[in-house]
């Protein structure tokens, strides 16, 4: 009976002399682990069995066994061979009647199956099915834990969030297996692209997540997040076709930014958001102004109708060349905002306020009337372009929007191009089509916007009376890089639209030998910052009013966004500190002005706000003016904008005094430069004195 027990694996046993040596096994295990039996009896019972749950497990049962103690539920594998069996052995020491210990006795069960499910249900419950990151739930444990930790300790952690730009395009047109085979590639690129020690998780739908710990340098973090943007931006070959996706990312910093999870995953969601309304495929880092930021970005949406109707919309265009002559033939039409409080806001960031709005169709119609209104005062054989959103184009009454257009300016059809992305194909065919012959009948040129950055079907151009073909900004800089194909598809697209009657764009360039590469590539039009900027319509005037505008590459340098730094801010020297006005600001040093007779190598600390702290020394001084030189170097912050590499830690403050808490974005001049008590010493330098007029 006992034989038939064992052989049928409903219970195995196993026993040990008072040494700790096998003196019994049934021989299923031994089968099971691939041993033979005879180097089994007489082997320590630890020697032939592992803890499969790690060396604590392994530790626990060699104290019991020496202990003579009782053990139960001990899921083990074997030490010797290569099974991967798992076995639950329980034991319980033997007395003599006289008391003495005569070895162990006990049990064991397969469990294998039982162990693996329960391995796989918790990895489920921890990991991303499709990636293999980390799931929401770990990622939020972990962080929890390591901030927990952390802030005992008086460590930092920096939290990124990510969001892949147009990803949903690439589900929208190569299908959902695409879309999970494009999301496997990015996460092994986020693998590749991070070399420090992080934990990287898997959101949901097209949103990561990276926690860095023991990392509070902005400029470390900034190079990281640069390096993931670009390896995202690089092209991949999916089975059903090739696509160029981009990437936003948000960062914060514990305790900096916030001292639970809950606050610095916020932090880092905020600057997410303002790097994606900042034009995508950039970083920023969390600032406390992003919450008005945020707030004001919500309230222009709501804007929107009172701009068009008074009047604040105005285009800026972008030239484009041909690259044989460089004479300008088009201008792309670019939408601008003259805000009454904000002030000028530029097209890039127009463009990503207007997408969300539902005013995006009215906005498109005012575009086309204004930009035929505008070429009507330009030369006939100038052309303008304007983009047309997919929902523009799919709309009731757009090429009747269209007609209007052209008739209250009365040019020439012709002499407007709309663009139109791949996208507009998903929408209703019959709706594409009866659009499309619409627009054909009427005369107005037709051009296939962004051609290689998406899936570009042979079909789209069989349907399409397209005119001309722009090829996208990614695919044109891709084809500088070695050992990049790119060139050679780009020669291929020309050459399939020279085989069917229609001329090729190239955007985005913004180099002379990317320029003499595309122009060997047979190329018709050229566009992008080595030309020109997108510029005013007075500076369109004034460039026709001599004749043909011919640009020359490299004639127009592309300038970085300017910001404004014209502010009030702190200067610290000795136990006092002044207010002056920040007049210009770099890398290396910065303008102030407000104090008089300031010595040169006066050695100052800068509070540039919400913890900034620069130690500078003056090397100019005149009148009421003085240049400054910055000990270590400002970096970017991710916006066109600079930040220090390090702010004033929470836990100085906390020491101090203070509660442990985010920083504020106000000053930290109590931080730096002795006391700053009042009435302790006479104040160095005086204040300026500037008419009322300037101080207005």
């Amino acid at each position: 009976m006992l034989d038939e027990l064992e052989r049928s694996g409903l219970g195995w046993f196993w026993a040990t002399d008072a040494e700790g040596a096998l003196t019994y096994l049934s021989g299923a295990i031994a089968e099971r682990i691939h041993v033979p039996m005879e180097q089994l009896i007489g082997q320590p019972l630890q020697s032939v069995f592992k803890a499969i749950d790690g060396s604590g497990r392994t530790k626990s049962l060699s104290l019991k066994l020496g202990a003579r103690k009782s053990f139960s539920g001990f899921a083990v594998g074997s030490e010797l061979g290569e099974s991967d069996v798992v076995i639950r052995l329980s034991g319980r020491p033997m007395v003599s009647s006289s008391g003495k210990f005569q070895g162990f006795r006990g049990t064991g069960t397969d469990i294998t199956e039982e162990y693996r499910r329960e391995e796989e249900t918790e990895r489920l419950a921890k990991y991303d099915s499709l990636t293999g990151l980390a799931n929401r739930h770990r990622m939020a444990q972990i962080i929890d834990s390591t901030l927990t930790a952390f802030r005992s300790a008086k460590r930092n952690c920096a939290i990124m969030m990510l969001d892949l730009d147009r990803f949903k395009q690439v589900n929208d047109t190569l299908g959902h297996a695409a879309g999970d085979e494009l999301l496997k590639e990015v996460a092994n690129r986020l693998k590749r692209a991070v070399e420090i020690d992080c934990e990287i998780g898997r959101l949901g739908g097209d949103e990561f997540q990276i926690m860095l710990p023991d990392m509070d340098d902005r400029g470390k973090l900034g190079e990281i997040a640069s390096k993931i943007i670009a390896m995202l931006t690089q092209p991949y070959s999916l089975e059903e076709g090739r696509c160029v996706i981009g990437g936003s990312v948000g960062i914060a910093i514990a305790p900096h930014d916030g001292v639970t999870r809950d606050e610095v995953v916020r932090s880092a969601d905020l600057a997410l958001y303002a790097a994606k309304n900042g034009g995508r495929g950039q970083y920023r880092f969390y600032t406390g102004d992003l919450e008005n930021e945020t707030i004001f970005r919500r309230r222009l949406e709501g804007d929107l109708l009172e701009a068009i109707r008074e009047e604040q919309l105005f285009l800026k265009f972008q030239p484009v060349v041909s690259a044989d002559t460089q004479i300008v033939t088009t201008l792309e039409a670019l939408v601008c905002w003259n805000h009454p409080q904000r002030g000028e806001i530029d097209e890039e960031e127009f463009q990503s306020i207007v997408e969300g709005s539902s005013l995006l169709v009215d906005v498109g119609e005012w575009t086309i009337a204004q930009a035929c209104k505008e070429a009507s005062q330009w030369p006939e054989s100038l052309r303008v372009s304007v983009n047309i959103p997919s929902s523009q184009f799919m709309a009731d009454g757009f090429v009747s929007s269209v007609s209007a257009a052209l008739e209250a300016s009365d040019i020439s059809p012709t002499r407007l191009e709309l663009e139109v992305k791949e996208t507009v194909f998903l929408g209703d065919t019959n709706v594409v089509d009866k659009t499309l012959a619409a627009l054909f009948k009427l005369g107005a040129r037709l051009t296939l916007d962004e051609f290689g950055t998406g899936y570009s079907s042979l079909g789209y151009l069989r349907r399409a009376p397209f005119d001309n073909i722009k090829i996208g900004d990614n695919f044109c800089s891709a084809a500088m890089d070695r050992d990049s194909r790119d060139l050679g598809l780009v020669k291929a697209i020309v050459a399939l639209a020279k085989a069917l009657g229609m001329n090729t764009t190239a955007t985005g360039i913004e180099s002379v030998e990317l320029v003499d590469q595309l122009r060997k590539a047979n190329v018709d039009f050229l566009q992008g910052a080595i030309y020109s900027d997108p510029v005013s319509s007075s500076d369109v005037l004034s460039e026709l009013a001599s004749g043909a505008w011919e640009i020359e590459p490299g004639s127009r340098v592309k300038r970085a966004r300017r910001r404004t730094v014209y502010r009030k801010i702190q200067v610290i020297h000795d136990d006092h500190s002044y207010d002056v006005t920040l007049r210009n600001l770099s890398k290396t040093g910065a303008f102030i002005e407000g104090l008089l007779d300031v010595p040169v190598d006066t050695q100052f600390v800068v509070d540039l706000g919400g913890g900034q702290l620069a130690v500078a020394t003056v090397t100019r001084s005149r009148g009421d003016t003085q240049g400054l030189e910055f000990e270590t170097q400002l970096i970017d912050d991710g916006a066109g904008g600079l930040c220090t590499r390090h702010r004033v830690s929470p836990y100085e403050l906390a020491a101090a005094g203070a509660p442990l808490a985010a920083l504020s974005t106000g000053d930290y001049k109590g931080m730096q430069g002795g006391m700053l008590n009042p009435g302790q010493s006479i104040p160095k330098f005086s204040y300026a004195q500037y008419p009322a007029s300037d101080a207005a």
